[in-house]
């Protein structure tokens, strides 16, 4: 397999309307992917207006002028496909895989919804769907052992006004107070073509999905006075470390370190994620060595890190462990210190960093060999970046990071007095055997189903 990161052809044309179509050809199978990138996330959201864009998601299943509430859903599994979309602060994907006959159908949907939605929306599918965001927050965030992690690690990492100083998800009290008028307000200024990315993936070619797009697209207008999201890339250190402790209705101890290091995309984010693997992928890494199987200080299937991959500002490491039962949080705090101390100052192996890039070469594969992933891919990085083709350079970038750029940017982010401490505490002694517990990973991301 060539080393460029995107071996398949891709095509590129913009609409009279401003509608970024990207095409990628493959003839393996009779399928098509069709993803549709929108430049609008929770970072672009108003002051009062959190939660807009992951109500949006949902609300975009509920009909449009030619589609009926459902109907969008009922179409594309009728027609043997699937379908989804999600949220994240940086922006909102919709996407749908079908047989490459129903092409047509699936690119008509997106652009009815896409130019459809407000005149349907009405106030009963309004409140329906604040009710049902609110029943999310219940069961993902507040009714989950450490499920407000991300809600309670983004106000320590970003200070207010920042965009990404608040989740997804939004305030409840934001979604509550405002009008129907607001929200249609919302995604007419956000929704529009010149502020998305078309992508189609599969069993077809670049003249035929161009066509389409125009028929189906082409007809709607442009929005020209799109305000651009706060510019979030200067966030100022504290100088000092921050920490929060929560004391709840959680099974066992659990720390969460964070550490603010370099936008998604950037060469320095890359040896962040190369570094993040050696720390906590799996039972070869770093964490999982010294705190799982040497000290026998966090639980095996809970201990780990990860990068979130936000485009806009300093992005996230996220470092976590969950105590073994007898196991006290300050030692449990002490032991993730230990490691992430350890590699700020002393590296890492040359077999570590072997392992990384295996495991990542291969994620970075499994990924793109389905055209879901592909189209979301290259979605991502002509909406991010500008241009779909500068994905080929990510797999690369990775292979290319050496162990002493590895134990630089360690050095430089892992730094003590800029972590973010988060700590739960259970209410009561937790049971001595070891507890499920919910996964490691935190997800900036909404999913509408």
């Amino acid at each position: 397999m060539p080393e460029t990161g995107y071996p398949w052809p891709i095509e590129t044309t913009r609409l009279d309307n401003g509608l970024r179509v990207v095409v990628s050809e493959d003839r393996t199978a009779p399928v098509v992917a069709v993803n549709l990138w929108y430049d609008v996330g929770s970072r672009h959201e108003p002051a009062g207006q959190t939660g807009f864009a992951h109500l949006f998601e949902h609300l975009m299943f509920e009909g449009s002028v030619n589609v009926a509430k459902t109907e969008h859903m009922k179409l594309i599994q009728g027609s043997g496909g699937s379908l989804n979309a999600t949220t994240n602060p940086d922006r909102t994907n919709y996407f749908d895989t079908v047989p490459a006959e129903h092409l047509g159908l699936a690119l008509w949907l997106e652009a009815d919804r896409m130019g459809g939605l407000v005149p349907a929306l009405t106030q009963e599918t309004l409140d329906n769907q604040r009710e049902v965001v609110k029943n999310e927050r219940r069961q993902r965030y507040d009714n989950v052992p450490y499920g407000d992690a991300w809600l309670r690690l983004l106000p320590l990492l970003y200070p207010p006004g920042h965009p990404y100083h608040h989740a997804t998800i939004g305030s409840m009290d934001d979604l509550n107070a405002a009008d129907l008028a607001t929200f249609q307000a919302f995604h007419a200024m956000y929704y529009a073509p010149n502020n998305a990315v078309l992508t189609v993936v599969g069993d077809t070619d670049a003249d035929e999905v161009f066509g389409l797009a125009e028929k189906y697209f082409g007809r709607l207008a442009p929005r020209s006075d799109i305000p651009p999201a706060p510019d979030g890339r200067l966030v100022t250190g504290t100088g000092r470390p921050l920490r929060e402790t929560v004391t709840g209705d959680v099974p066992a101890p659990r720390i969460y370190l964070a550490h603010r290091t370099h936008p998604f995309g950037t060469p320095d984010y890359d040896v962040l994620t190369v570094l993040a693997t050696i720390l906590g992928s799996g039972r070869g890494s770093r964490l999982y060595q010294r705190l799982a199987d040497g000290a026998r200080l966090a639980q095996p299937d809970l201990v780990g890190a990860y990068g979130v991959d936000l485009a806009h500002a300093p992005a996230p490491l996220i470092v976590t462990a969950a105590a073994r039962p007898g196991v006290t949080a300050e030692q449990l705090e002490a032991g993730l210190t230990g490691v992430l101390d350890e590699i700020a100052t002393g590296g890492v192996t040359d077999a570590e960093l072997d392992r990384a890039k295996a495991l990542l070469t291969t994620s970075w594969w499994r990924h793109l060999f389905t055209v879901d992933g592909r189209a979301d891919t290259l979605g991502r990085y002509a909406t991010q970046f500008g241009d779909p083709a500068k994905a080929a350079e990510r797999l690369p970038s990775w292979l290319s990071v050496t162990a002493d750029r590895v134990a630089a940017v360690a050095a430089e982010v892992l730094a003590p007095q800029d972590r973010v401490t988060l700590t739960y505490l259970p209410q009561q002694k937790a049971r001595p055997e070891e507890t499920a517990l919910p996964p490691t990973t935190i997800s900036p991301e909404e999913t509408a189903r």
